[in-house]
């Protein structure tokens, strides 16, 4: 049977003047046309309007492009917060090329595999990690143009790069309009997500989920026109969890923050007058038990989003003592970072204090922005009921989510199978929808914002000779969100120190993977001789 005509397609076609490719580098151009004299950068003693906050951006794009960047390219960097990882998420975009954000607190191993698996064909490097940089390079296949950053606001380490940054973009052409973004399921950036075995997955993010989840974030955050923005959420994070084209979507102020520190951050709040920043529980931590005389916030609420762990109920207390109004996000890299966000209702305003930073910490319900979220039995794929007792996996559909995993179609097929994209992430439903995490089937560890796979410390310690048996969980640290925790079982006759096997850990891998004790003795079996985690995660819980 042959369908019909579309009466409503007939004779109305689809052309420019009535589509255009979702792209969220429109937001930048809006802003600097609508309000070119706005402050949109501000880093130390450094402002850029959002005239010339574009103009560096195009000068960026137009010299990339003049060095073969295109579309399909990665570029590289590893930057802290500062103006030239912004001015990358522009300028590299603008070529079509892709923007890879690395996490700088990986090790020089872990960056060489990222560098060669995204084949990097530019790195833009800050001399604090410059060394890190050269060590990588050295080990990588990859030999991209390295492009060094002086940022005035640090002094020390190492430089790094065939050319300065300031010099390179001082050759581009600020008037550059860059290519039109034909197709918004085009890659615009490139991010490794921590897998539970071997090396880190490269999550691929399109225009389209880019420009709605910024959306999303200026919806959820409420955020209004002009916002000042405290960059203490790295940009290596889902690209800030997209608030890097968020921002300037609302024509807001992009505050800097190259250390994340407590008199820093309180000094750029009553210095700028900020209004809205993201962070992870060691961030919370940081801010409430800062010494009482440089704790202020000007008498002004700031907007606080957080991830990761589920804050302790003390710590979300203390924080709206301290003046912060904290709004608990979840999300993963494979979401564009947060699209469930723990909608207030106004009624739990009265509760008593710890049930309401119980209600507070629940992962919540969907960004408006994200079509799909539900709780369901990953082998039925039935939902499960909403009693806030049944267990099952949290799954997502919609237009925020992953392209998939780069050059990885097994584990890009696994993750989409039955039309969701499967979390991995255990949780439960409570009558009123919101969804609480309960448990991560990948065991993931967030710790202090960072995923830490507890297969990939465990690897590592079995390379300890001395090591029969190991085991690492994570468990709820007030500072941290979580840490992990290592079980050990020695060989016969052999010996090892907590101090020795924790310094092992640190040389193989990221630094912050490490676990943070050590208990030895030996691990709880099932009969078919499996590790019972569960039982370790409790038994973790009263370790000093």
């Amino acid at each position: 049977m042959t369908t019909p005509p579309n009466p409503f397609d007939r004779d109305l076609p689809k052309t420019t003047a009535n589509f255009q490719a979702l792209t969220p580098l429109s937001f930048l151009a809006r802003a600097a046309a609508t309000f070119p004299n706005r402050p949109a950068v501000v880093h130390g003693g450094t402002t850029f309007t959002y005239g010339e906050f574009h103009a560096r951006c195009r000068r960026l794009g137009s010299v990339l492009a003049a060095h073969g960047i295109a579309t399909g390219s990665t570029v590289a960097t590893l930057l802290p917060n500062i103006p030239a990882q912004l001015e990358a998420h522009y300028g590299v975009p603008m070529t079509g090329g892709v923007v890879n954000a690395i996490n700088y607190r990986l090790s020089a191993q872990e960056i060489a595999f990222i560098l060669d698996h995204g084949e990097a064909k530019v790195l833009i490097a800050d001399r604090e990690f410059g060394a890190l940089a050269k060590s990588a390079l050295a080990l990588c296949k990859a030999k991209p143009l390295v492009i060094g950053v002086d940022d005035p606001e640090h002094t020390g380490g190492e430089s790094v790069g065939e050319i300065d940054y300031e010099v390179f973009i001082a050759k581009g052409d600020p008037s550059y309009e860059g290519i039109r973004i034909a197709d918004e399921w085009d890659a615009i950036a490139l991010n490794y997500t921590s897998g539970t075995t071997g090396n880190p997955k490269g999550v691929v993010f399109h225009h389209r989920g880019a420009y709605l989840l910024s959306m999303g974030n200026a919806i959820t955050a409420a955020m209004g026109q002009h916002p000042v923005y405290l960059w203490t959420l790295p940009m290596f994070h889902c690209n800030g969890w997209c608030f890097t084209w968020t921002i300037s979507a609302v024509a807001g102020t992009h505050v800097c923050l190259r250390k994340t520190e407590a008199p820093r951050i309180y000094d750029a709040i009553q210095r700028h007058g900020v209004t809205h920043m993201c962070g992870a529980p060691v961030v919370m931590n940081m801010l409430i038990n800062a010494p009482d005389e440089i704790k202020s916030t000007g008498g002004r609420t700031i907007e606080f989003y957080t991830a990761a762990a589920p804050p302790p109920a003390a710590v979300l207390q203390k924080m709206e003592a301290a003046g912060f109004h904290v709004t608990h996000l979840y999300g993963l890299t494979e979401t564009y970072g947060p699209s469930c966000i723990n909608a207030w209702n106004d009624a739990w305003d009265e509760l008593p204090p710890a049930e309401k930073a119980t209600m507070k910490a629940r992962q919540g319900v969907r960004y408006v922005v994200l079509e799909e979220l539900a709780i369901m039995d990953p082998e039925t794929m039935i939902p499960v009921p909403k009693d806030g007792e049944a267990m099952g996996e949290v799954f997502f559909r919609g237009n925020v989510i992953m392209k998939g995993y780069l050059k990885n179609p097994s584990a890009t097929e696994a993750a989409f199978k039955d039309g969701w994209f499967h979390s991995g992430d255990l949780g439960v439903w409570d009558e009123d929808g919101y969804i609480r995490l309960k448990d991560r089937s990948k065991d993931i560890i967030i710790s202090g914002g960072e995923n830490i796979s507890s297969i990939e410390v465990e690897d590592v310690l079995y390379r300890h000779p001395a090591i029969f048996e190991a085991a690492v969980v994570g468990r709820p640290d007030e500072q941290w969100g979580e840490i992990a925790i290592a079980f050990v079982t020695l060989k016969p006759g052999a010996s090892a120190t907590e101090d020795e096997l924790i310094a092992f850990v640190r040389s193989e891998i990221a630094k912050y993977k490490a676990p943070k004790k050590v208990v030895f003795g030996e691990l709880p079996k099932t009969s078919t001789g499996k590790v019972q985690k569960f039982k370790l995660r409790d038994q973790a819980r009263p370790i000093g």
